[in-house]
C-alpha cells in the first residue's frame, strides 16, 4: 500500500525542505516523491545533508512541470490546505485520510498522491479544485504555520498507522472483481471535454463562468466515476456535440418562422 502513496511538492523553494520532507517519508516507508516546477535546485549538499540517509529518494525524484502531470496516472489526489475556501470542498482529517487507505489502494490500478503547495502561499485554488479532497491538520490555530516536512510527516504517519493495523497483504482479499477508477488524466480530458460542450450548446459562457466548471469539478469528483462510468459521461457529450450543431440551426428556423395568428 505504501508503494503506491505519492507525495507531490509543488513550487518549494529551498533544497533543505526537499531533503527534510524525505526524510520524513523514508522514516514512514514512503519513497514516490515528485516534484513540480521546484524553484530551486533540488539535489545540493542541503538537501542530501537534510535527507540524513534518505538521499536515495531526492536522486530519484521526478521533476516536472504541472500538477497534471504528476498525478496524471493517480486514482485520489490529496491537497494539503492550510484555509478554507470560497468555495467548500470536501474536507477530511488525517486520520480519517489513513482510514480510507486501504479501500482507497485496494485495488492494482490505484494510486493516492498527497499535494504539498508552496512555503510561503500553499496551494493555489486551481491546484486545490484538481483535488479530489483536502486534508487540513488540526494545528494550533494561534500558531497554524507548519514547517513543509512537519505536515508531511504528519500525514505520512497516519498513512503507516493506517497500513500497520490494515495488514500489509492489503489489496490481496479482494471479494469482488475490482472496476478501476478513472485517473486523474482520464478526469481532466472529460472536464475538458464537458466544459467544450456546454460552450457548444450554449450552457455555459466562458466570459461569466460564476464557478460553473468548478461546482462540477467538486460534484465529479466527489462521486469518485469509475473509467467506464466515465466513457459513459464522455459518449453522451459526443452525441451531444453532433446535435448541437442541428438544434442550433433549428432554433434558428423556428425564431424564423412567422407564427399563425399573427399580426401581418
Amino acid at each position: 500500500m505504501l508503494d503506491r502513496l505519492r507525495i507531490v511538492l509543488i513550487g518549494t523553494s529551498h533544497p533543505g525542505n526537499i531533503g527534510a520532507v524525505a526524510r520524513a517519508m523514508h522514516n514512514m516507508g514512503l519513497a514516490d516523491l515528485t516534484l513540480v516546477a521546484p524553484r530551486c535546485e533540488p539535489l545540493t549538499s542541503e538537501s542530501i545533508s537534510r535527507a540524513s540517509g534518505a538521499d536515495h529518494i531526492v536522486h530519484d525524484a521526478r521533476i516536472v512541470e504541472t500538477l497534471e502531470e504528476a498525478v496524471a496516472d493517480c486514482t485520489l489526489a490529496v491537497g494539503a490546505s492550510a484555509r478554507s475556501r470560497t468555495l467548500p470542498w470536501p474536507m477530511i482529517t488525517p486520520r480519517a485520510l489513513g482510514e480510507r487507505l486501504p479501500q482507497e489502494l485496494s485495488g492494482p490500478e490505484t494510486r493516492v498522491a498527497l499535494v504539498f503547495g508552496r512555503e510561503d502561499s500553499g496551494l493555489s485554488n486551481a491546484e486545490l479544485q484538481r483535488c479530489h479532497a483536502h486534508v487540513h491538520i488540526p494545528t494550533n490555530p494561534d500558531f497554524s504555520s507548519l514547517n513543509l516536512a512537519a505536515a508531511v510527516q504528519v500525514l505520512a504517519y497516519e498513512c503507516r498507522l493506517a497500513w500497520l493495523e490494515a495488514g500489509s497483504d492489503v489489496g490481496e482479499q479482494e471479494e469482488e472483481p475490482h472496476q478501476p477508477l478513472a485517473s486523474h488524466e482520464e478526469l481532466e480530458r472529460y472536464f475538458a471535454h464537458l466544459e467544450r460542450t456546454l460552450i457548444a450548446i450554449g450552457f455555459h459562457d466562458p466570459a461569466q463562468p460564476r464557478q460553473l466548471m468548478a461546482r462540477l469539478r467538486r460534484f465529479t469528483l466527489r462521486a469518485r466515476p469509475e473509467r467506464m462510468e466515465l466513457n459513459i459521461l464522455r459518449g453522451i457529450l459526443s452525441a451531444t456535440e453532433k446535435c448541437a450543431p442541428e438544434e442550433a440551426d433549428a432554433i434558428k428556423t423556428r425564431d424564423a418562422t412567422p407564427r399563425s395568428g399573427s399580426g401581418g
